[in-house]
């Protein structure tokens, strides 16, 4: 099994002046989303062309488009939402994304309605898309409002024979999954096994009643504040061809020797 290390455009907010961070050494991909404008997109894949680099995109392609709309209405008519994802797919198909990833399946809370349902029905359309455009449809599971666990929850308990029949992969986001599950992540984790392909790394602080993505490292491990990430790490290198996505914010400003020796110590482990 080969496992490959990415960084996201989360780290610097895909602020174009700081695009160059994100090419980190050995690094083998970038995943990045949310851009500015089109001047910004050119100049990231001019940037990635020069270097010979890889990259996934994180729908949004652009700042304030659709971004949790594909089930039910957020911000956006699922509709439009849907017409935003295949023109995202079409254009990044063609200037060579190796994925676009979606918050898939998003609940903002608990609904009345079948949940399983409508998670199938954004399947169809998903692997439409994927075999459409010839590019991989990479689905992230979230919290909603107010950590709410809904889309979770009903990911976990929808039928995995049903997801089999499709081939659409999943991105597993540490954050989101710890603070649904806490201690049974691992059951949770076990069930879409075989479908992860991607995973948001990061761990949690919580400032308030609010909580942001830290980068990992392993002094977490024994500090008795944060969660523990290496068991989790340990599972998921039992996957299959894994892209580990160091997915942190910089609200709290890390220290570069900080992030660095997360980003050696995740390296470590999985080689």
């Amino acid at each position: 099994m080969t496992h490959k290390l990415a960084v996201s455009g989360s780290t610097i907010l895909s602020n174009p002046e700081k695009f160059e961070e994100l090419f980190l050494e050995k690094i083998d991909s970038i995943e990045i989303g949310e851009f500015p404008d089109e001047i910004a997109v050119k100049h990231f894949l001019d940037l990635c062309k020069e270097k010979k680099q890889s990259f996934g995109i994180h729908s949004p392609l652009y700042l304030n488009e659709s971004k949790y709309d594909l089930l039910k209405k957020v911000q956006y008519k699922p509709e439009y939402a849907w017409k935003q994802l295949e023109l995202e797919a079409k254009k990044m198909s063609a200037l060579g994304a190796d994925y676009i990833l979606v918050h898939f399946p998003y609940f903002k809370e608990q609904i009345s309605g079948n949940a399983n349902k409508l998670i199938e029905e954004g399947l169809i359309r998903l692997e439409q898309i994927q075999k459409k455009y010839s590019i991989s449809i990479i689905c992230e599971p979230k919290l909603g409002f107010n950590r709410s666990t809904a889309g979770i929850n009903y990911l976990h308990t929808f039928p995995i024979e049903i997801w089999d029949k499709y081939n659409i992969k999943i991105c597993i986001d540490i954050g989101d999954y710890l603070i649904a599950t806490e201690n049974e992540i691992l059951n949770y984790l076990s069930k879409f096994k075989k479908h992860i392909k991607i995973v948001h790394l990061h761990n949690v602080d919580y400032i308030k009643d609010k909580h942001i993505w830290i980068p990992v490292h392993p002094s977490q491990e024994t500090n008795g504040v944060n969660y523990k990430i290496k068991k989790i790490i340990d599972f998921l290198l039992q996957c299959k061809d894994i892209t580990f996505v160091f997915e942190h914010t910089p609200h709290k400003i890390p220290s570069e020797r900080f992030v660095k020796e997360g980003y050696q110590w995740v390296k470590d482990l999985i080689s």
